[in-house]
């Protein structure tokens, strides 16, 4: 005789059929979709052995019978850390902290005088002959740290490089992802630059959309009913940096073009993050990154608005725990227009602050991987939002547009130190 069976749901993915359905791109119409990524890189760290191991793989191509191309490296974790480091390091002092230097009549370098000229502006176009010699060098730095990383004599290793080389140096512009437990300022790395005519065409931001991921699990999210037939943005500053270079226009596009709300204290702030829904499509951070000293040889990257209180990952996550298992809204595009705010911590083991916010559920973080330049911060965050806010491009697209536009208008490669964590797909969408 027919017998009810019974049924024990162990993992529900969907809470009920109340997960986020397929979103949707613009207004009322449906999302173009997300193809699959041109290149896919993965770079494992084995910590006991402090072994790196890289496997690439284009989407929808056959891979070699070995199976996909891979290979364990022949530099260590802590080694391509310092090489990270040692790049970030000479970004900031040839480029924002260079300064001309005065020749005596004996013809011996003297003191450095002036200020920071390549930090006082984001157009450099007048200063074309200091920073075309400067990319120059910024090139060939990145493409030493890429070239060593894959340095090496294994079979497999030089498979591996061969199809990195082949594939990265093409003419066409890919959409790639590095998914890696190691975060490397993945844009400034650069192919040879000597097999091109133009050095700018050797960084890897330049030629192709990149994004770093990480092993950030993300919960499935209710749907929430919009409130506002706008998209919904927040603006957290330090309110010292409300009149510097073009913030005042910054705030007047997302008052206009969208339902801002402005917090310059972490109070408000962390208590928005407490609540259940954030309706946030995008959250603007202009403020001050920083390193805090933590009593380890690992400082952690921190943001401070107009109070003197740290926001840092753990802060975050802990006002977020309780809606971590999907129970609340939470998915903005974030822009955290702060200093080394696109960078990780200097240990795998740490948290960073753009990961937390990706594992809390927000689509993607945007931010420079070294101290920027206030100026030209204004600037990029005017451009990218301004684009950003149409929602007609991707943010991969937006990041790759940028570098190409500062270089070819205004001489100027800062734009290569904003480093994209997660959110290379990612849109603005408002209601229909």
């Amino acid at each position: 005789m027919p017998q009810d069976a019974t049924i024990e749901i162990r993992h529900n993915p969907s809470l009920h059929y109340a997960a986020l359905p397929p979103r949707r791109h613009g207004r009322g119409r449906p999302s173009r979709g997300k193809d699959p990524l041109d290149l896919n890189v993965t770079l494992r760290h084995n910590r006991l052995a402090d072994e790196l191991l890289l496997t690439a793989w284009v989407s929808g191509e056959r891979t070699p019978r070995t199976g996909t191309h891979h290979a364990v490296l022949p530099m260590t974790g802590q080694a391509a850390l310092r090489g990270a480091a040692r790049l970030r390091t000479v970004w900031q002092k040839r480029l924002v902290r260079y300064q001309p230097a005065a020749y005596d009549t004996d013809g011996y370098d003297s003191a450095p005088v002036g200020g920071f000229p390549l930090a006082d502006s984001a157009d450099l176009s007048g200063l074309a002959s200091v920073t075309g010699p400067l990319t120059d060098e910024l090139a060939a730095e990145g493409f030493d740290l890429f070239d060593r990383l894959l340095d090496g004599t294994s079979p497999e290793l030089n498979s591996l490089r061969a199809f990195l080389t082949d594939v990265l140096g093409g003419e066409r512009s890919l959409r790639v992802s590095f998914d890696s437990d190691i975060y490397l300022p993945w844009p400034m790395l650069a192919i040879d630059p000597e097999t091109g005519d133009n050095p700018w065409q050797a960084f890897l931001g330049h030629r192709h959309q990149v994004e770093q991921t990480g092993h950030s699990y993300v919960a499935s999210q209710k749907q929430w009913k919009r409130r506002v037939p706008q998209p919904v943005t927040s603006l957290h500053t330090d309110s010292t940096l409300e009149s510097v270079g073009r913030a005042p226009e910054v705030r007047k596009l997302l008052e206009e073009r969208s339902s801002l709300t402005v917090c310059t204290e972490s109070g408000p702030f962390l208590e928005a993050l407490s609540g259940a829904v954030l309706d946030d499509d995008v959250m603007y951070f202009w403020c001050h990154g920083h390193f805090v000293s933590n009593g380890s040889p690992h400082p952690h990257l921190a943001v401070r608005l107009s109070d003197d209180r740290d926001i840092d990952a753990e802060l975050v996550k802990r006002h977020r725990r309780r809606h971590r298992e999907g129970t609340g809204r939470f998915a903005p595009f974030i822009l955290l227009n702060a200093c080394h705010t696109g960078q990780a911590a200097d240990a795998p083991e740490l948290e960073h602050l753009g990961k937390a916010f990706v594992s809390l559920g927000a689509e993607g973080v945007l931010g420079p991987q070294i101290e920027i330049p206030q100026v030209f911060a204004t600037e990029y965050a005017y451009a990218f939002l301004e684009l950003y806010l149409t929602g007609e491009h991707t943010a991969g697209e937006i990041t790759r547009t940028l570098v190409h536009r500062f270089a070819e208008e205004f001489h100027n490669p800062l734009a290569l130190a904003y480093s994209l964590h997660c959110g290379i797909d990612s849109t603005l969408e408002m209601a229909s």
